[in-house]
């Protein structure tokens, strides 16, 4: 199954992937969804959000699998991937065996989960289970200009159709299976992992803006550079996270006016932040930003702070943990990546399965899984859907 989408939204340059919500490449996995679906003749649903959901069986207490298909820019071919085509190939495992499952089974495919596109991570989960407000989901541009709501149209979707879902009261358990993004389970020489926790962690937008000028006619001590007070803040970050024992990262940054001869006039740079519990984590942003100020004072430019999103810190149910870390023999690790999980956590007994990662790298093309160690993890989905329904 992996095979079959290995080529779709693969940059032939990086060899990364740029699977962003409702891009060609989405489009083009969310036909390989229902395909992979309709080959088991399970029925798909997909909601005003985007979610795809594919049912064996039907009523409630459904017993959810699944993860996501799209990507951040450039990046690996199992962050998501892994989980939706995992869980095909775990009910292709008992269908075999010819297990008859006691409660409906649902394979997910989440929309947007990475917020490439339009900022918000989880976006589709998060609107699912009520926590996005939609207009505020349907205002969010990308970076040509168009809105979430500009681009449903487009894809022949209704905006109004956007908001919490009728299926999540029919989900009562969800069990996410995903590639390590770490090295943990390679130190503890196995193939699957049971996640404890996963941090709290946000977005953030800083607007450091000066002055414009010509970059050789301007002497130095007559500058307004935006761009001293944002590189000050990019070292301040990796101390202040380093201290804490927290993550600190800018990943993204747009400079106006953008030529090589000109002295910029606004600096746009995305910080993402995670700590492992909420007051380090408003600490190292707060701490942060102070020093971002400073160093904009002494410059004479300014730095403007907007929150984007924040994913609370997230306990996994211990119960249902602790029920597969037993069944499974698998060890107990915490993450400091969100994932759709952790928003399904808040709603419903979650729990989530990790792959092991030899290179312990994700967000690149260097992620990456054996086929061992994948068959290991439908082998453990297979246990869990046995055990569960």
């Amino acid at each position: 199954m992996l095979d079959a989408i290995i080529g779709v939204g693969r940059d032939k340059a990086s060899g990364g992937y740029r699977r962003f919500a409702w891009n060609d490449a989405d489009m083009l996995l969310r036909e390989w969804f229902v395909g992979e679906a309709a080959e088991r003749c399970m029925e798909v649903v997909e909601d005003g959000n985007g979610n795809q959901l594919a049912w064996w069986g039907t009523g409630d207490d459904a017993l959810l699998l699944g993860s996501h298909l799209d990507s951040v820019p450039d990046g690996g071919a199992f962050d998501g991937p892994l989980g939706v085509a995992s869980s095909f190939a775990a009910i292709d495992r008992l269908r075999a065996e010819g297990f008859v499952p006691s409660r409906p089974v649902v394979v997910a495919s989440f929309a947007d989960e990475e917020g490439a596109r339009f900022g918000i991570a989880c976006a589709g989960s998060q609107l699912a289970a009520g926590v996005l407000e939609p207009a505020r989901a349907l205002a969010q541009r990308d970076r040509e200009g168009l809105t979430l709501a500009e681009v449903l149209v487009d894809r022949g979707r209704d905006p109004r159709a956007v908001g919490r879902a009728d299926w999540m009261a029919d989900i009562g358990t969800f069990v996410e299976l995903h590639v390590e993004q770490g090295r943990s389970l390679v130190h503890s020489d196995s193939p699957v992992g049971v996640a404890s926790a996963i941090w709290p962690h946000g977005r953030w937008r800083l607007d450091f803006c000066g002055e414009a000028n010509h970059a050789g006619a301007t002497e130095m001590a007559d500058r307004r550079d935006p761009m001293l007070a944002y590189a000050a803040t990019v070292l301040a970050a990796r101390e202040i996270a380093t201290e804490a024992d927290a993550r600190a990262t800018f990943g993204r940054l747009e400079v106006e006016p953008g030529g090589t001869n000109a002295i910029p006039s606004r600096v746009r740079a995305w910080l993402d932040a995670r700590a492992a519990d909420e007051g380090a984590l408003d600490r190292l942003v707060e701490t942060l930003v102070a020093r971002a100020a400073a160093a904009a004072q002494a410059d004479g430019t300014t730095v403007e702070l907007t929150q984007e999103s924040h994913s609370p810190a997230v306990q996994f149910a211990p119960a249902l943990r602790d029920q597969l870390a037993t069944l499974l023999d698998a060890p107990v690790l915490p993450t400091g990546a969100g994932h759709d999980a952790g928003v399904l956590s808040a709603h419903v007994p979650t729990a989530m399965l990790f792959v092991r990662n030899p290179t312990g790298i994700s967000h690149s093309p260097q992620e990456w899984a054996s086929e061992a160690d994948c068959v290991a993890g439908v082998r453990a989905l297979v246990s869990v859907v046995k055990d569960l329904a």
